[in-house]
């Protein structure tokens, strides 16, 4: 047998064979590549920054909705239009106003207290009333108006998408592929040939690392070009946190892939392993929010650590040495998964 003819060593045989795998799947690629760009686009129209956006303010129709109207429609950045009495509360539900003002003497706020928006126009809105009344302002006081670079919500949310996707295409990928081989009794063959658990498991995720710099690049190639998301931090702390992100997402995917004996029963223990995440890792808003017993929990989660780095990469310019400590849970979560994996992993 010619050197060319000589097959390579089984890792380098089983990426390759998983590598062509997923390329002849074009719902793969979609779910990779395309998706994230589609939500990314969405997200930031949806919530693009609109500059000084002005209140929006209903006059219930009434005796007197007519001056009220009138003199707010005379005060800078305020949009005040009349509204039916039975559309008022479904105009304030649905966010087409954020105030409703009930003609009277003196005039009565309807607004919703749990939205800050709703609470700032009712501030606004009595200011414009009482100096049309003929209150007069003690003072004028000065303004500064600042834009911080990456303080817009879309800024926010893309290293969010980044670490969703990372974690969602490495589990789902490396899962499903492991699962569907496992009930079409291909892993029952290959068990009969020479290769060891180590390099079949090891080649699924070196197969899901070959592909990673496209669904990263395409995303913050978009998000840069589409929304002039900033990059403040090295590129190479930047990749270094994304690998072990992809590392340690890969080993959990493959922890959940290595018993399951069908797709039902691995998209179960998926949707089980990354629901929590969804939610309280800060994908769409920061996890801060949750009560303080619950921190210690939710930062020792794989998705929290890869997005507070990604932020903290792309919009604070950090170093190596300041996402140490979310590096070393990604670490932590890829070695101990992937040893437990191959501990348990089973071909039949």
């Amino acid at each position: 047998m010619s050197r060319r003819e000589r097959p390579y060593h089984p890792l380098i045989e089983l990426t390759i064979a998983r590598l062509l795998e997923f390329v002849r799947e074009p719902e793969a690629v979609f779910w990779v590549v395309v998706f994230p760009l589609v939500v990314a686009l969405a997200l930031g129209i949806a919530f693009r920054t609109k500059g000084d956006e002005p209140v929006y303010v209903g006059v219930l129709e009434a005796a007197g909705s007519a001056e009220v109207t009138a003199a707010l429609t005379k005060a800078p950045g305020i949009q005040a239009r009349l509204v039916a009495r039975d559309r008022a509360d479904l105009a304030l539900r649905d966010g087409e106003v954020q105030v409703i003002v009930l003609p009277g003497t003196p005039p009565t706020y309807r607004f919703d207290p749990a939205r800050p928006e709703s609470k700032l126009a009712r501030l606004a809105v009595d200011a414009a009333l009482q100096r049309a009344a003929g209150r007069a302002d003690r003072f004028t006081a000065g303004e500064e108006t600042i834009e911080a670079v990456g303080a817009r919500y879309i800024d926010w949310l893309i290293p969010g998408l980044l670490g969703m996707n990372i974690m969602g295409t490495g589990m789902w990928s490396i899962g499903f592929s492991v699962v569907w081989a496992r009930t079409r009794r291909v892993l029952k063959r290959l068990a009969a040939t020479p290769m060891s658990r180590r390099d079949y498991l090891l080649a699924q995720m070196l197969a899901r690392l070959v592909f990673l710099g496209l669904e990263v690049g395409a995303l913050l190639g978009f998000a840069a070009l589409a929304f002039s998301v900033p990059i403040r931090g090295s590129l190479w702390t930047l990749s270094g946190v994304v690998l072990l992100g992809a590392l340690a997402f890969g080993g959990l995917g493959l922890l959940v892939a290595s018993r399951a004996r069908t797709i039902e029963a691995a998209s179960g223990w998926m949707n089980f392993s990354m629901l929590p995440m969804w939610v309280v890792s800060g994908v769409f808003f920061s996890s801060a929010h949750f009560p303080a017993p619950m921190q210690p929990f939710i930062h020792a989660l794989p998705l929290t650590a890869l997005n507070d780095a990604l932020r903290a990469v792309m919009l604070d310019g950090a170093t190596p040495r300041e996402v140490g400590a979310e590096a070393a849970i990604l670490g932590a979560w890829a070695v101990v998964c992937f040893s437990i994996s191959l501990r348990i992993f089973r071909w039949k």
